[in-house]
């Protein structure tokens, strides 16, 4: 008798406590078992499905926090991570991914869960659906990264008589991928729950956002590829016709609006008196959070934790001497706009030469965009309820600087020995410091213990929540001509974010599109995708231009290289000046490459061996 086996994991780590329909049985059944017992046992199957979410591919996440490095969003203040900012080209095979035995692992289920006819109909049938959902967000995924791929629906089997051209698989055009994953998404809603409660597996809700999503990508790649005609193939597997543009932004403005129109989901506003915070918490906060539609969760009771506030939360403020890790860059930061609805660089010096005087270091930010303190540190805020440490030293009359190198480090100054740099740095190539004068807070766990090795953190990752589909929903009416729709979904983000004038539909340009993703959605692993399919990746990291951009409202600004911001005190007794809070724009010295896109990273390279085995697996442009 032919045995099916298995371990079965504890999948708490992504569906939590077993008290809802969210949860899953927390007991292990026998290691190996047959394929009678799995497929007519609910718990057992629930398992199965349960490690089939555990796959799900992602790429910039709080599970690896040095990606959120790779562009310029953020500089990693860990030596080991210095050289992202010293190579100056991606590689070709950057961002790939080829796992079809996830995708046999899924068309296995699939096949067996169809024939398990002792299960009960609606649980089998919401089995099939949640292994079809995420077998289409597979394909997603290979298709957002390489291109047109082999589509393989059913499990197949080597019969090891040394002839395996029965296996192989042409790629199909990469519309055909997108097509796949649209009508993928059509016919599983029809079976998922339609319960916004549920944030772990999938829902109704979840499949219109990944539909409004996917629908999007297709139609920017449509529109824009089109600026860069030689990344494409001719048979269709890398790049989209034109006229298939405005049908895919018809599919993904629907499907955003039914789901916005359905009324199960609502941006976050429980902190309204402090919408800064209020931003902050929208991504810990798992007690009834609305805009929340899809996570991968961790539960401190299982033991499934991720460790992005042990290493990025402030050093002065650890609670192990961890953390620190991620710096927010300068370039991300002045991306935030005036409360006024006009941009603006940060200045540091008047007309005359002369710095600007601010009474206290936070004064630099003040008017800004609520979502920029709802995602970075800045200088003289808190965490945890305690005053980050963010200086960088003492300027003197003459201009000279006094600092020192290391946390909280001392000097003589005026005749007495004083501290004379923040217990936080920022202190050039000192690793777990400042060094662009900022920590990040998107993610931060604010819960006692979550800095601790032996403890860490619950907060879950966000893989959808309600604001992407508003702003999917904004970008697609824009691009279909209908700018009074795309200004009534931006404002509504907006308003969260305190803005009191409203865009007006004149306001809305492709570069106001592209801007509100990147200050909305930093940090959660939409820059690289986004970049991709707009095709401007290789203009904004060219290269070649190295100055930080005084247009940061524009979607074309080159940003190359990790600019830094840093505060310093005035030393001047006796004049007005003293005592005060001046800043200085840095680059850190371990930036020393002009980060460079090439045309060849638009699709990830094919490994050899994968062609070698598969010779109808033709090869991406430009590699």
């Amino acid at each position: 008798m032919r045995t099916y086996g298995f371990y079965i994991l504890l999948m708490l780590t992504l569906f939590g406590c077993v008290k809802s329909n969210d949860d899953f049985l927390d007991r292990s059944p026998s290691n190996i078992l047959l394929d009678e017992q799995v497929w007519k046992d609910e718990v057992l199957v629930l398992s199965l499905i349960a490690d089939l979410y555990n796959r799900y591919p992602d790429y910039q996440t709080i599970e690896n926090w040095s990606e959120f490095a790779a562009f310029d969003e953020a500089f990693a203040s860990e030596s080991g991570q210095y050289g992202r900012h010293k190579n100056q080209q991606y590689g070709y095979g950057a961002w790939g991914f080829w796992d079809y035995g996830y995708v046999r692992a899924l068309n296995l289920f699939i096949e067996k869960c169809t024939k398990a006819s002792q299960l009960k109909p609606e649980s089998r049938d919401r089995f099939l659906a949640e292994a079809r959902f995420l077998r289409a967000n597979v394909y997603f995924e290979l298709v957002k990264r390489m291109g047109g791929v082999p589509l393989v629906l059913e499990p197949l089997t080597y019969d090891y008589q040394g002839d395996p051209s029965a296996l192989r698989r042409p790629r199909e055009k990469e519309s055909a991928i997108y097509d796949f994953v649209i009508k993928e998404m059509d016919a599983v809603m029809q079976v998922l729950p339609n319960d916004a409660n549920i944030k772990s597996r999938a829902t109704k809700g979840l499949a219109l956002a990944v539909k409004a999503r996917a629908a999007l990508y297709a139609a920017s790649i449509a529109k824009y590829g089109a600026t860069t005609p030689q990344v494409s193939l001719p048979g269709g597997e890398v790049g989209i016709p034109a006229s298939m543009a405005a049908g895919y932004y018809q599919t993904a403005l629907a499907a955003a609006q039914q789901l916005i129109n359905s009324g199960k989901y609502a941006l976050y506003n429980k902190k309204p008196d402090n919408l800064s915070d209020n931003f902050a918490a929208l991504f810990y906060d798992k007690g009834g959070n609305p805009e929340v539609i899809f996570v991968k969760d961790f539960k401190l009771q299982s033991g499934t934790v991720q460790e992005w506030t042990l290493a990025n939360q402030p050093r002065s403020l650890a609670e192990e001497q961890q953390g620190g890790r991620l710096n927010p860059s300068l370039n991300l930061v002045q991306s935030f706009e005036k409360l006024d609805n006009t941009f603006a660089p940060f200045v540091t010096n008047a007309a005359n030469g002369d710095y600007i005087y601010y009474d206290k270091p936070e004064d630099m930010f003040a008017g800004r965009d609520a979502r920029l303190a709802g995602t970075v540190i800045l200088p003289g805020t808190e965490f945890k309820s305690k005053k980050v440490d963010i200086w960088a030293g003492y300027i003197l009359k003459d201009g000279s600087i006094v600092t020192a190198n290391n946390f909280g480090g001392q000097a003589m100054l005026g005749g007495n020995r004083v501290q004379v740099v923040g217990f936080d740095g920022p202190i050039d190539n000192l690793e777990f410091s400042a060094q662009t004068g900022f920590y990040v807070r998107k993610y931060q766990d604010p819960a006692v213990g979550s800095g601790r090795i032996g403890t860490k953190s619950e907060v879950w990752w966000v893989r959808y929540r309600y604001a992407e589909v508003l702003l999917n929903a904004a970008e697609a009416a824009f691009e279909l001509g209908d700018n009074n729709t795309a200004a009534g979904y931006l404002n509504q983000v907006r308003a969260r974010a305190g803005f009191t004038i409203p865009l007006t539909p004149a306001d809305v340009t492709f570069d106001r599109i592209v801007h509100e993703r990147r200050v909305e959605l930093a940090f959660e692993g939409h820059q690289l995708w986004d970049m991709k399919r707009w095709r401007l990746a290789h203009v904004v990291w060219d290269g070649l231009s190295t100055d930080l951009t005084t247009h940061p409202e524009k979607a074309r600004s080159t940003s190359t290289r990790v600019f830094g911001l840093l505060p310093y005190r005035i030393y001047n007794p006796g004049t007005s000046q003293d005592g005060k809070w001046v800043f200085k724009k840095v680059i850190p010295s371990n930036v020393t490459s002009a980060h460079q896109f090439r045309l060849g990273n638009y699709y990830s390279y094919i490994g050899d061996d994968i062609r070698n085995n598969n010779p109808l697996v033709t090869k991406n442009p430009n590699h």
